[in-house]
């Protein structure tokens, strides 16, 4: 009988264990291609790839050599990345059901705790989400109600510009505070001033470290702690995002108890009042499990008021920006409003005869691209995508950055032309690739409502100033790259807002 010897036993278990290394590294036939992407380093991932404080330029320029669908690993995490306007609405539009999920990273988990209308999944996501949309929709979000609120927002803080006289200023705070009251008003059914020691809760505050809350998200440091996230309690900027998260958590709570024990079934404020009522009417009725709660009331309030602030207010002050550094286009603008307005106050109804102005705006979001990463998704199922195989449970990346500045798709994707919306006749065209507020099922609930603001904010706004650079600063000085961040915001800059001589016809 032939007994192998020790180095023959070894030979064999040295070919089984290479044999099995390359038989897990290929999917089988009936999966497909894995997609492809550069390899990983052990613990790091791809991240030496990577330009952490422009995340979506360094995926923008790998999807150029590996491809539409490619992956790459954040640390040991495999997230497949989308870019281009076909393959991200291939996903989002016509496989929505498949990329409809989302991907819950430790940073928004520790957010949001599942809750919530933006990071969460399951039923609690499709009840919240429902009743945020109908309630809100009830509340007048993106209808005539709306309108009426906006248009008082937009004097007052046509009244913040008026005190600097002419002057340089930062537009960040008046800006964010005036677009906070519009979701304020709807989700607690009042506005607030922009400054009043006697409001037990201070605006101010909550508006301010939401807005740091979503610049830090973005940051270096916190994108390290999604890969490590046993690092966070060392990170000085994990541990002050949570600070400002209890903070603004028990601020909020605060309001609520106090819409709580004024509340009146009779009588909607908001929608705080609308849930509370909804819960209450769930408790009497004895069912059990019920998503409506106090800790999810609080998380999707969070979400909607930071929704609601910082992506309109950053797009408006793109656009100031934006019109300061191209005073040929403002010309244009005032040139519109001037002949449409007749010195009256624009309403919403007037959108159809600013096919300019309409035009900039449009242009201002998609060169702005203030969330060029998107929000990551998650497949909900085993996906078989453009040739390749992706699993359930991955992470995707539909690259926002890639549609808005996609070179099949725009003339000239790194200007500023609002030419790319308008066609022979001046008039105000649809693109398919204008794709801001993202697609599909998690689309931005917020939009009709956005879309409004945009409009009667900027259009009010131009009507009555004029804005340029501060004195001995240029058009050219206005520097239009981003501040890092899950949004995009502009860099740190003054504007003088000059007061305009209205125009009659």
């Amino acid at each position: 009988m032939h007994v192998p010897t020790t180095g023959a036993l070894l030979a064999s278990a040295l070919l089984f264990l290479v044999v099995y290394l390359i038989s897990i590294s290929f999917s089988s036939p009936e999966e497909g291609k894995d997609p492809p992407g550069p390899k990983p380093l052990p613990l790091l991932g791809n991240l030496l790839l990577l330009d952490l404080k422009r995340p979506h330029v360094s995926l923008w320029e790998l999807s150029k050599k590996y491809g539409s669908v490619f992956k790459v690993h954040f640390g040991r995490k495999k997230v497949v990345v989308l870019a281009g306007h076909k393959t991200v609405k291939q996903a989002l539009v016509n496989q929505a059901e498949e990329f409809g999920e989302r991907d819950i990273t430790p940073v928004f988990h520790d957010v949001n705790r599942g809750f919530g209308i933006i990071f969460a999944n399951g039923d609690s996501w499709k009840t919240t989400r429902r009743f945020a949309i109908s309630t809100l929709r009830d509340f007048g979000m993106g209808k005539k109600l709306s309108e009426g609120k906006i248009i008082d927002e937009t004097r007052y803080l046509r009244e913040e510009f008026e005190k600097f006289q002419g002057n340089p200023f930062d537009t960040t705070q008046p800006v964010n505070y005036a677009v906070s009251n519009i979701i304020s008003a709807i989700v607690y059914g009042k506005r607030f001033e922009y400054e009043d020691p006697n409001n037990r809760v201070s605006f101010q505050d909550m508006v301010n470290k939401t807005n740091k809350n979503i610049h830090m998200v973005g940051s270096t440091v916190i994108q390290i702690y999604n890969m490590f996230p046993a690092l966070g309690p060392w990170m000085k900027t994990w541990r002050l995002l949570m600070e400002n998260l209890e903070t603004i958590r028990r601020e909020m709570q605060e309001m609520v108890n106090v819409l709580r024990e004024t509340l009146n079934p009779l009588d909607y404020r908001g929608f705080i009042d609308a849930f509370l009522i909804r819960k209450q009417s769930i408790q009497e009725s004895g069912e059990r499990d019920s998503h409506f709660h106090d800790q999810n009331l609080l998380i999707t309030v969070s979400n909607l008021f930071s929704a609601g602030t910082d992506t309109s207010g950053t797009t408006l002050r793109w656009g100031l920006m934006l019109m300061a550094k191209y005073p040929h286009i403002q010309d244009r603008v005032h040139e519109e409003i001037d002949q449409v307005l007749a010195g009256r106050e624009p309403l919403t109804e007037d959108m159809k005869n600013f096919p300019y102005t309409n035009a900039v705006i449009h242009e201002i979001q998609r060169l702005a691209n203030i969330v060029p990463l998107n929000l990551p998704h998650k497949t909900s199922c085993d996906v078989h995508f453009n040739g390749y195989f992706i699993k359930k449970g991955t992470c995707v990346l539909p690259l926002l950055t890639s549609v808005l500045m996609d070179e099949n798709e725009w003339e000239t994707p790194n200007t500023f032309n609002p030419k790319h919306f308008l066609d022979e006749k001046g008039q105000l065209i649809k693109r398919d690739a204008f794709m801001p507020f993202s697609a599909g099922r998690r689309v931005c609930a917020g939009e009709s409502l956005a879309r409004m603001e945009l409009f009667l904010f900027f259009t009010s706004l131009l009507q009555h100033f004029r804005f340029t650079p501060p004195p001995r600063v240029s058009e050219d000085d206005l520097d239009l790259t981003p501040v890092v961040g899950l949004i995009l915001n502009p860099s740190h800059h003054k504007l003088c807002a000059i007061r305009r001589q209205q125009k009659d016809n």
